[in-house]
């Protein structure tokens, strides 16, 4: 399963979403808190709250998904060793459920060994009721899971961050040699002269231990010509990278 095709489906949702505002959409209010999950190497088990705020029973499937990025790209594969319980469920009018995330697998162990990375994917399932009027659309919510290896105190990224230009296009690459997952977000660039520019106001991806990414960004390579400082939150914390701006390779 690809991850481009969960993020897909999140753009198609954002522009529904937009529909209710001028149009008639029925929809349900599936939440689910909170956001990301880490287990250590010792904890064999955590939890989300999938909530309903909407006002008639929520049916949701809840999936999980080893999570890895070979040659940049993302791959799900369906997980033996993370598993989530109950997978199916309904819940009420104002209600929550808890649904248990739990790993029946050793953690990742070994002198080299790095933070395994998981996807729980949670599904609101389509109510088929006769009359139902307006338009009907699903969530979807994709959470990620990090399972901490043994005998570490911690885990971090480590981060080679190159610029490369793509006819008028910049191209930025990241690579994490660490043995921790980088969630990168809120790129600025600051050129020579002090002027900064925003890259990408929100969240732009994560780079899992031992891979690379690569994002084509919508900011002009103009913009990057001169070189100067790449700005980031990487796991919330600020990160100044100097770039340069390479040729395209021949």
């Amino acid at each position: 399963m690809d991850l481009s095709r969960i993020q897909r489906l999140g753009r198609a949702l954002t522009a529904t979403l937009t529909l209710g505002v001028t149009g008639t959409v029925a929809a349900t209010g599936l939440q689910v808190a909170p956001i990301s999950l880490q287990l250590q190497a010792r904890q064999n088990a955590d939890g989300l709250w999938l909530s309903n705020t909407g006002a008639s029973v929520l049916n949701a499937q809840v999936r999980v998904y080893h999570w890895t990025q070979e040659d940049g790209e993302e791959r799900l594969v369906p997980s033996r060793n993370l598993l989530a319980s109950p997978p199916m469920l309904a819940i009420g009018p104002a209600d929550r459920q808890l649904v248990r995330v739990i790993r029946i697998g050793p953690p990742p162990m070994g002198a080299a060994a790095t933070e395994d990375a998981y996807r729980v994917i949670i599904d609101e399932l389509p109510v088929t009721a006769s009359g139902k009027q307006g338009v009907q659309f699903v969530l979807r919510y994709s959470v990620p899971v990090f399972i901490e290896p043994e005998g570490k105190s911690r885990t971090a990224p480590h981060l080679n961050w190159s610029l490369q230009r793509e006819g008028d296009r910049a191209v930025l690459n990241v690579s994490n040699a660490g043995n921790g997952h980088a969630q990168l977000s809120q790129i600025t660039f600051v050129d020579r002269h002090g002027k900064k520019t925003d890259v990408n106001a929100g969240l732009l991806g994560y780079v899992l231990p031992g891979a690379h990414k690569r994002w084509t960004l919508k900011t002009p390579a103009a913009v990057f010509a001169a070189g100067g400082t790449l700005n980031a939150k990487v796991n919330d914390e600020v990160v100044a990278q100097p770039v340069s701006l390479d040729a395209a390779a021949r």
